[in-house]
């Protein structure tokens, strides 16, 4: 059976984008007999606001995208992650790292390979290796040591992707990423692998955006012993201006179209024609 899931996080109201995700799992769900699950990802205790949250099911139930299990709330299950964390530390695949984020882009600076505008830094691993006390510094974070990882888990992996099909993994796409940190103490990549495994989730659907995220994600599965499921990247919703929508695009929240007298119908009209092909 195929299970999806629609994966929020409640630092806003839902906007065009969020509806096109939320129907296209719905759909690969429904038109083959399977569910579809609602998770809300709310590990960022600052940005994400339960008022929100009740904004996420209002919405998707006014579009008539019924979920159906328990939606599964991620700020509920951080021993969870906890447990994933200590797993990978005790394989030897994570360090600590105390760099601030302007001291990596200045060491990548002095490497002769700063980043082009709007690209992620990728981390040049200047804690990899060091003996750090942390009770010496006021925030650190715990960083996959990729390379080790790889050895560990043999090298190649690969994932299916429904319109690229079987793809070889880069798991090195991000460099050594962030898993968690002192104040969050688990990131969207560690909590997404756990989550997706433990809702039984066979097919996941999401934004070309996030395509290089699946390459991370495959090396977590590996490395906790997890299931990996089929994926499917879906286009993008795009504004007048061709840029991907935010959720500071208030005038495309569904709630604001609700109240211009918009119907559900028409909505998803508009969806189609703002969608990036």
């Amino acid at each position: 059976m195929i299970v999806t899931r629609f994966a929020p996080s409640p630092t806003g109201r839902l906007h065009l984008g969020h509806a096109f995700a939320a129907r296209f799992a719905y759909d690969k769900a429904k038109e083959n007999g399977g569910k579809f699950l609602l998770r809300i990802e709310d590990i960022d205790p600052v940005r994400c606001k339960p008022e929100f949250v009740d904004g996420i099911l209002e919405d998707l139930d006014w579009l008539g995208l019924k979920w159906d299990e328990k939606p599964v709330r991620q700020s509920e299950r951080m021993d969870v992650y906890a447990a994933a964390l200590r797993k990978l530390k005790d394989a030897g695949v994570l360090y600590p790292c105390v760099c601030t984020r302007k001291e990596i882009e200045s060491e990548i600076a002095r490497m002769g390979h700063a980043p082009h505008a709007g690209e992620t830094a990728v981390y040049p691993g200047t804690c990899r290796g060091k003996r750090l006390d942390l009770s010496l510094y006021d925030r650190w974070s715990w960083r996959l040591d990729v390379a080790k990882a790889l050895e560990l888990t043999g090298g190649e992996l690969y994932f299916t992707d429904e319109s690229r099909g079987t793809v070889k993994a880069n798991s090195a796409v991000f460099g050594d990423i962030v898993l968690a940190r002192k104040e969050t103490p688990a990131s969207y990549h560690l909590c997404s692998v756990v989550d997706d495994a433990a809702q039984g989730v066979t097919l996941v659907t999401r934004g070309d955006d996030l395509f290089d995220s699946t390459h991370v994600h495959r090396l977590l599965q590996a490395l906790l012993g997890l299931p990996t499921p089929r994926y499917c990247h879906h286009p993008l919703v795009l504004d007048a201006e061709g840029r991907r929508l935010a959720k500071r695009d208030g005038s495309v929240t569904i709630k604001s179209l609700r109240e211009k007298g918009l119907n559900p119908a028409e909505i998803f009209e508009l969806i189609k024609k703002s969608i990036k092909t």
